[in-house]
């Protein structure tokens, strides 16, 4: 590996070859930024920012049950709806950041929008005013539309707040990582782990302390104090600006990818081929015309697109901008990266939906049975802790034991592969919602005496459901950051967050579905009585979701081939297609039958 020196002061230093700033806008020096000197501060605030999300993600079912009078699926719906939201926001988030303000300015603008939201919310818990009435003699006073409003506005802004940090902030900590540098990269890895260890402190954190918090001091210490941690979260963050690697954000993917789509289209109505005669225009210069990023080489996946880079035809001239008339071979290939995750995407959203019912049913089921430890009563809200606990020690072992286990068997320097990992995940949550199945029957054959049921049976779903979080979750951080381009990164991270969103919304649907063909809330599986109710049965279809979607999973991993294995930037041409090199971009316009000065004036 070659190594970039720069004389400093007398003294050489190490500079990075991924672009990477450092906060004087100068080139980062290895041995003064980033790797695990800026790194920890990111960390620090993700254990922060998590620990507020769940402490208000578990409690909010019984906030909106106890304090504002909705039915228990209603309110599960709007939890599910509100964690959907929030992550859906992550693609807004990672285009502001890509394209405008760069990842960590982006982190910061949200992190305040996030900080006011919380401070809403403390206040919707703890005015009389914005809150109804207690119920008298079971009569219950909904809501007033005002402080309904309120209170969804809090949570609006809570969510925006999520959108904008989680794509940048899993990023941002891997850009303090040199991928280029073997030793830098094989900590990147790690830090994946140890980032996936900060949020579930934070989980755990929120889901036992803020809710015994919560219990025994009120609703608004119980939102309160997370709000103090969310402003601290901040400061935090900004403590570390000295010791980070910033990357330049590159402009809008978005634009990028429509003017690929275009131009190959037209083209393509033109008659343009792109077969092994046709000539694909790159800028000569060493980095690409994406500001920013680097080259990426021609693969010959996807040849379609190779007709918006090629060169050798007249294209018209009534484009305004010099890209929707031809494409250089790196701005298609980003296109090809972003197409080529997209089923790997799909076939692992179905895991989502399982995933939200960590906050809704399984607290359910855990509010009727026996929760006693001695003389100490396990709040509803920290039940998932069971799944909490479970990740805190997994990634640890995981990482000490059984990566070098597998590293000797495999040789492969994680072990085994990101989709290999995610794979093993989506086996896993198959058990854990048959364990759900088989114990929420148990407890509803015995719903009399269900309060004498321990917790601790809940122990197996939980465990399971965690582990494939653990295997998942972290699989799809490397995969996608791996598969995506300079420009591309927070997009990357986007993706997967989505799929939390999606699977929200996706779990919201299927309640409602499952409501309205099984009998609604008086008669269905899924009644306002959990007692009443078939949550086996529901437990038992997402299973078959589950396995389905395993089955359709592997297939498509089976047949993935990724960025990685078709060559990095600075890699040579492996096919027969010529890619015109070391020609400026009027110059391309001029073998197209385009006068550059006519289009630019």
């Amino acid at each position: 590996m070659e190594e970039n020196y720069q004389k400093e002061g007398g003294a050489e230093s190490r500079l990075v070859s991924n672009g990477c700033v450092n906060f004087r806008g100068q080139i980062a020096d290895k041995d003064r930024t980033g790797g695990w000197k800026g790194s920890p501060f990111v960390i620090v605030n993700e254990v922060a920012e998590r620990l507020a999300f769940y402490a208000i993600a578990v409690n909010m079912v019984s906030y909106l049950v106890s304090e504002m009078h909705q039915s228990l699926p209603n309110a599960a719906t709007h939890v599910t709806d509100w964690i959907g939201a929030a992550f859906i926001l992550t693609l807004l988030g990672a285009f502001l950041a890509d394209a405008y303000f760069g990842r960590f300015n982006t982190i910061i603008i949200f992190s305040c929008i996030y900080a006011v939201g919380m401070v809403l919310l403390t206040l919707s818990a703890s005015i009389d005013g914005l809150r109804p009435p207690p119920c008298i003699s079971k009569v219950c006073e909904p809501a007033s539309d005002k402080q309904t409003a309120f209170l969804y506005c809090s949570l609006a802004l809570i969510a925006l707040g999520t959108g904008g940090i989680k794509p940048c902030v899993s990023s941002f900590g891997a850009d303090q990582f040199d991928e280029s540098d073997p030793e830098e990269a094989q900590k990147k890895y790690s830090f994946f782990n140890w980032f996936f260890f900060a949020i579930n402190t934070g989980v755990l954190l929120g889901i036992t302390v803020m809710v015994h918090i919560q219990e025994t001091k009120g609703w608004g210490w119980g939102f309160g104090v997370p709000t103090a941690a969310m402003i601290a979260s901040i400061l935090i963050l900004a403590a570390g600006i000295p010791f980070y690697r910033y990357q330049k954000p590159t402009g809008s993917a978005f634009t990028r990818f429509v003017q690929v789509v275009v131009v190959s289209l037209r083209n393509h109505f033109k008659g343009v081929e792109s077969g092994n005669e046709a000539r694909l225009y790159e800028v000569g210069t060493k980095e690409s015309d994406i500001f920013g990023a680097r080259k990426l080489s021609h693969t010959k996946q996807y040849r379609f697109l190779d007709k918006a880079a090629v060169m050798g035809n007249h294209v018209g001239d009534d484009m305004y901008n010099i890209r929707w008339r031809v494409c250089s071979v790196t701005q298609v290939e980003e296109f090809k990266s972003f197409v080529r995750v997209l089923p790997v995407w799909a076939s692992t959203i179905a895991l989502s939906i399982s995933f939200a019912q960590l906050s809704t049913f399984f607290i359910s089921q855990g509010m009727l049975m026996d929760r006693k430890i001695g003389s100490f009563t396990i709040p509803p809200g920290s039940v998932p802790v069971f799944a909490a606990i479970n990740a805190l020690i997994l990634v640890p072992v995981y990482e000490g034991l059984i990566v070098p286990a597998l590293r000797r068997y495999t040789g492969h320097r994680r072990g085994i592969t990101s989709l290999q990992r995610m794979g093993v995940g989506l086996f896993v949550s198959v058990f854990a919602l048959v364990s759900a199945a088989v114990v929420e029957k148990k407890r509803r054959d015995g719903w009399i005496n269900s309060l004498h049921m321990t917790v601790f049976w809940l122990f197996p779903q939980y465990f399971l459901i965690g582990s494939a979080e653990v295997l998942t979750y972290v699989g799809q951080l490397e995969f996608f950051y791996d598969e995506a381009t300079d420009g591309t990164r927070s997009i990357g991270s986007a993706m997967f967050l989505s799929e939390i969103g999606i699977g929200s919304w996706l779990s919201t649907a299927l309640v409602k579905m499952v409501e309205r063909a099984t009998g609604g809330e008086a008669e269905g599986w899924l009644q306002n009585s959990l007692d009443r109710s078939r949550l086996d049965y529901f437990y038992w279809l997402l299973a078959g979701i589950n396995a389905v979607n395993f089955v359709v999973y592997v297939l498509v991993a089976w047949f993935y081939k990724g960025r990685r294995d078709r060559g990095r930037s600075g890699a040579s041409v492996s096919d027969e297609v010529v890619v015109v090199g070391g020609l400026s971009r009027s110059m391309a316009l001029e073998i197209v039958g385009v006068d550059y000065k006519e289009l630019i004036t």
